[in-house]
C-alpha cells in the first residue's frame, strides 16, 4: 500500500515548496494540497499529473504500491 499523503508531504518538504506555493504551481488551492495531505481528498487524474510534475516524480511514485 502506498502512502501516497506522505510521499506528497515529504517530497514538498525537501523540495522547499510550501502546500501555497505546490498549490498555486497546481491551479488549486492550499486547502486542497492539505487536503490530500490528509488524506481526506483524492486528486483528480489531471491534478496527480500536475502534483507529480510540480514534485519531480511521477504519478506510479505517487499512486501506485511499491
Amino acid at each position: 500500500m502506498v502512502d501516497t499523503k506522505n510521499i506528497i508531504r515529504s517530497q514538498r518538504k525537501q523540495l522547499g515548496l510550501s502546500q501555497e506555493k505546490l498549490a498555486k504551481n497546481c491551479g488549486v488551492s492550499r486547502q486542497t494540497v492539505n487536503a490530500i495531505e490528509n488524506d481526506k481528498y483524492d486528486p483528480t487524474l489531471v491534478l496527480a499529473f500536475n502534483l507529480a510534475n510540480e514534485l519531480k516524480v511521477t504519478v506510479d511514485e505517487l499512486f501506485s504500491p511499491s
